[in-house]
C-alpha cells in the first residue's frame, strides 16, 4: 500500500471514492457533483488529501481543511473526511491515512486535528481513539446554521 498527497492529476480517481463517501452518508449519488466538489478544493489549495492505493487502485482516502482555533491561538487542521472502500476494509488503510494526516499535520506546525463522527459509527471511534484522539463532546455542543 502507498500513502500519496493527491493533486488534480488524480481527479477522476478521488471523485468516485468521493461520491461514494457521500453515498455512505445516505446522500444521493452525484458523480459530478463530487468531481466538482472536489476539484475545486484542489484548484484552490482549500483542502489536503492523501490517497491510499494499492493493487492498482484507490483504496481510500482522507481530507484534512486548514484552520484555526483562536482561542488557543494556533493553526489546527480539521479531519473531515475519511472513507475506505468497502472491500478494503480491516486491512489498515484507515490507520495508514490517519498516520498521514498527522504527519501532514505535524509539518504544517498545527497544534492539533479535530474531527467529528456519528455517534453510531463504533468503528471510527475505536479506530480515533486507538490514534490518540481524546472526545471532547462533553464541553461543547455542536450547532449548525443551514443557509
Amino acid at each position: 500500500m502507498e500513502i500519496r498527497r493527491a493533486d488534480i492529476g488524480q481527479l477522476e480517481q478521488i471523485a468516485k471514492l468521493f461520491n461514494d463517501y457521500r453515498v455512505f452518508y445516505h446522500c444521493q449519488s452525484d458523480i459530478d457533483l463530487a468531481r466538482e466538489f472536489i476539484a475545486a478544493r484542489l484548484n484552490h489549495n482549500e483542502s489536503v488529501i492523501f490517497l491510499a492505493l494499492g493493487n492498482g487502485k484507490v483504496l481510500g482516502f482522507t481530507q484534512l481543511y486548514p484552520s484555526f482555533c483562536s482561542v488557543e491561538v494556533c493553526r489546527i487542521m480539521i479531519l473531515y473526511d475519511l472513507f475506505v472502500a468497502e472491500d478494503a476494509r480491516k486491512l489498515g488503510v484507515a490507520t495508514e491515512l490517519m498516520n498521514a494526516a498527522r504527519a501532514y499535520a505535524e509539518s504544517a506546525g498545527a497544534k492539533r486535528i479535530d474531527l467529528s463522527t456519528q455517534n453510531t459509527n463504533i468503528p471510527g471511534q475505536h479506530l480515533y481513539e486507538k490514534q490518540g484522539y481524546q472526545r471532547t463532546g462533553e464541553d461543547f455542543y455542536i450547532y449548525s446554521l443551514y443557509l
